[in-house]
């Protein structure tokens, strides 16, 4: 079972039998085996109160992960993008001081 607590199963409720008296069944046995029933689906229903709660408590932190995720991407994306930038701006900063020096040896002007 998912919770030692719970002390019947549907098998045991359906294969119990009570001893008849002259009367009927007896009142005392009848009474704690509800007692029993009664106990389980309490707490049947408190753990089922508390996986729904973490079931909530679990779905909106996935949600606030995948939210997070998202922006690291763009974040990451944009970093990628200006790095891509900044590495056109330096090769074209590199051909400039090669075409000066260039001009340099061809015309010979110093500066």
């Amino acid at each position: 079972m998912y919770n030692e607590r719970i002390y019947l199963t549907p098998k045991d409720i359906l294969d119990k039998d009570f001893k008849i008296d002259a009367r009927g069944y007896r009142p005392q046995e009848v009474d704690n085996f509800l007692d029993m029933i009664i106990h389980d689906y309490t707490a049947y229903n408190s753990n089922t109160k508390r996986l729904e709660k973490e079931v909530k408590d679990l779905l909106e932190e996935n949600s606030n992960l995948k939210k997070e995720i998202r922006t690291l991407n763009e974040q990451l994306e944009i970093s990628k993008n200006e790095a891509e930038n900044n590495t056109h701006t330096l090769t074209n900063l590199d051909l400039l001081k090669r075409i000066s020096q260039l001009e340099k040896a061809v015309f010979g002007k110093e500066e």
